[in-house]
């Protein structure tokens, strides 16, 4: 049954990433766009988001559920030495709901409009930039876990695990995956006349993941930061990462040609790659701290809770699942199913 919750972990993961990040790459691309442009992605991520945006954020509560229940040890370390950049996340998923509700449902239309236009933007790129970091200060070594609190300073417990140059460069590199990913998605949404935008937009954003992605990894080497430098080592990953390079031409080449089903296939099946790969590093070591390393499996619930909650998982995707397939499917945002 560990499988099992493991097998759902790994999956929420990827479809928040996927699914949430296409959604957060939708305030980074109006932001990044001329004021022409903006109205026109603002008018296209309302029609093609707005049904099911709220939607995506079901898979990070799966995936704080199975850590909390699951791996409580694990979650603990989370939740108490980079609580700072969780907290920041969810003041920016909060702030970017309001703003993205707001801004099309306020009765009285004024200048508050452009305040809420702002919000939305900016918290759609501080948002995955905070994520990221949190996923970069789990392996950039600055963690000190410890119970000998008076021997080490605020900063250095809470503050400079996350705000490093590896974690920093981490969350850029996660929000232009997440802008590389809606900018794929656009292109299927867009009318002929305004293709052409979001073909553009997708051109640069997936040279922007490749640049950046080359230069996290070309610091995280030269820092000898050991989870950069183990990656680098691992045959599995580096396999991984040589097909995700490999499907770069023919993910260019169909966004050239603004091929709907096929950029969305290539844009996803490379982030799933990135991510187990980045996964299976270190794989089920999932911290590395300065002073010691955390476990997944060793933080692992008893098994008569890991059971319960196996099951419970599986009750609950034959029941969530095919909601939501119907509900993405009813709004169009599933293509492959389309003509």
């Amino acid at each position: 049954m560990l499988y099992v919750v493991l097998f759902f972990l790994m999956v929420s993961l990827l479809l928040y990433v996927i699914l949430a990040g296409a959604d957060f790459g939708a305030g980074i691309v109006e932001l990044f766009s001329t004021k022409k442009n903006q109205q026109l992605t603002k008018k296209t991520i309302y029609r093609v988001m707005g049904p099911v945006w709220e939607a995506n954020h079901i898979w990070i509560i799966i995936l704080v559920v199975i850590l909390w229940v699951g791996f409580p040890k694990f979650y603990n370390v989370l939740v108490v030495y980079l609580h700072i950049p969780l907290t920041l996340v969810l003041l920016g998923i909060t702030m970017r709901g309001v703003a993205f509700v707001f801004r099309h449902y306020d009765a009285f239309k004024d200048r508050s409009q452009i305040l809420y236009d702002w919000m939305f933007r900016i918290s759609s790129l501080i948002t995955p930039i905070f994520l990221g970091m949190t996923a970069g200060a789990m392996f950039s070594g600055e963690l000190i876990i410890t119970e000998d609190y008076e021997n080490y300073s605020f900063v250095e417990l809470f503050i400079n695990p996350w705000f490093n140059g590896f974690s920093i460069l981490v969350g850029v590199f996660f929000a232009a995956l997440c802008t590389f990913l809606t900018s794929i998605l656009l292109i299927g949404e867009s009318t002929a006349t305004n293709r052409s935008v979001y073909v553009v937009k997708s051109e640069k954003a997936t040279v922007a993941v490749v640049f950046i992605g080359f230069i996290l990894i070309c610091y995280g080497f030269y820092h000898e930061v050991a989870f950069v430098t183990d990656f680098i080592k691992n045959p599995i990953t580096l396999g991984l990462v040589v097909l995700s390079a490999i499907l770069i031409f023919p993910l260019l080449k169909s966004i050239k040609k603004a091929k709907k089903v096929r950029t969305r296939f290539l844009a996803g099946l490379q982030v799933v790659l990135i991510l187990v790969a980045a996964f299976v590093t270190h794989f089920p070591v999932l911290i590395m701290a300065s002073n010691t390393q955390v476990d997944l499996l060793a933080s692992a619930s008893p098994d008569k809770v890991i059971q319960v909650l196996g099951i419970s998982l599986i009750i609950g995707g034959a029941v969530i699942l095919p909601g939501l397939f119907h509900l993405m499917k009813s709004f169009k945002m599933i293509k492959v199913f389309e003509g």
